[in-house]
């Protein structure tokens, strides 16, 4: 007999998927609200939903305060230690609900007309229960596969990416599938964030005493205008313009200054705006630095007495994996397999948790749900999530199996 195809393999673990089991699980989790900072009663249910299921090491990792990563992972063959490392991982944390739903309660997890209900569903609740089943799926298949098949559902991705830090700071791996929406296209990279400070230096004074004043706000309006101009376009490699487009996108998004609203009255001496910066990978902080300062020294050409101090406040790099990395192969073939067809290459301009660990191990980003997200009545079609269940367990087969014999 011939070594199993990528057809073969998907046909297997594809039969073993309990798709009844995979609905039901997706409408638990789209019921536990797990807003930034209340990841703890998710990762309670998915730490439990793994240890009901057989998986091993299966722990709530501390992280922050009640905020775990939920954890644990599956051996297969007789010397899984031989074999290759597959982690399938995601964050639990969404952002606050949406007002506006109709269809029916952000929290309901309601099956209507072939999709499920759910705040976060698509950023990134379904991913991580598809994630589970197409584990349990590879075992279920009873392919003689060798190596490990891991499964961490990671808190605080919208804040500082701890989860994912904690969970590969002693942790390595093959091959890594992030689990973020993706519209179950593969996405080898994404764009990275740049936090600076800009601290807009005026004179305070009470309003009766305008003319001793420098309104820090009215100075800072001049940044502002000349930031929100910026247009930079660093030197790249085409392939990486043609994925992401020339331009590094750079936006005066928040802006603090003078006094709230309810209390005393003065003119402002400081004003800070936040300037994000989204690059893409290859485009250095030095490279946003001198852009931001030809920026400020145009505001200080209109404005003579603007002066500012800047802050280099949060760095998070971009990521990209390479088309020819065995990783990207390993998930083209399981696409195809799936699906029928080669798929496209794809990057997204959002930040993924690739920020943080995806400089030491090698991974791809494929999962259900697209743009809009966050939004009314937010669903994902049943349909998408059982072929990203698919694809996931199709990948972790060829992986396991080797990649010459898939």
């Amino acid at each position: 007999m011939g070594a199993p195809t990528a057809t073969s393999l998907y046909e297997q673990v594809s039969a073993c998927i309990d798709t009844d089991r995979l609905v039901r699980l997706v409408q638990e989790v789209s019921r536990i609200p797990s807003v930034l900072g209340e990841e703890g009663a998710l990762a309670a249910h998915l730490a439990e939903v793994m240890r009901e299921s057989g998986f091993a090491g299966v722990e709530l990792q501390p992280v922050l305060p009640e905020r775990p990563n939920a954890i644990g992972h599956v051996d297969f063959g007789d010397a899984p230690e031989q074999g290759p490392t597959v982690v399938l991982t995601g964050h639990m944390d969404t952002k606050p609900v949406s007002h506006g739903w109709t269809k029916t309660e952000p929290f309901s997890g309601e099956l209507i007309d072939g999709a499920i209900y759910g705040h976060g569903i698509m950023d990134m609740k379904a991913a991580l229960v598809c994630q589970i089943v197409a584990i349990e799926a590879l075992r279920a298949s009873g392919l003689p596969v060798n190596g490990r098949v891991a499964m961490a559902a990671v808190s605080d991705h919208m804040g500082d990416q701890l989860g994912s830090i904690e969970y590969f700071k002693d942790r390595s791996a093959d091959y890594c599938i992030l689990g973020e929406l993706s519209d179950n296209e593969i996405f080898l990279g994404h764009r990275g964030r740049y936090y600076f400070d800009i601290i807009v230096r005026g004179v305070s004074a009470h309003t009766c005493h305008k003319p001793l004043a420098v309104n820090a706000n009215m100075l800072a309006a001049h940044a502002i205008i000349e930031l929100d101009k910026s247009a930079l376009r660093p030197q790249l490699e085409d392939w990486v313009v043609e994925l992401f487009g020339p331009e590094t996108y750079m936006a005066p998004g928040r802006v603090y200054g003078g006094l709230p609203p309810g209390g005393p009255s003065m003119i402002p001496d400081e004003c800070v705006i936040r300037v994000d910066c989204r690059p893409q990978p290859g485009v250095t902080i030095e490279q946003v630095r001198a852009e931001i300062d030809a920026c400020l020294a145009r505001a200080a050409e209109s404005e003579p007495r603007f002066q500012a101090e800047v802050v280099l406040a949060d760095v998070k790099s971009g990521y990209l994996a390479s088309p020819e990395a065995p990783v990207t192969g390993l998930m083209r073939r399981a696409v195809e397999a799936v699906r029928g067809q080669e798929p496209d290459l794809q990057v997204a301009g959002w930040l993924g948790d690739t920020a943080s660990f995806g400089q030491d191990i090698p991974t791809i980003i494929f999962g259900p749900g697209g743009e809009p997200v966050y939004c009314p009545d937010e669903h994902l079609p049943v349909e998408d999530i059982i072929e990203a269940t698919r694809v996931y367990a199709t990948f972790c087969a060829m992986a396991l199996a080797g990649s010459e014999q898939a």
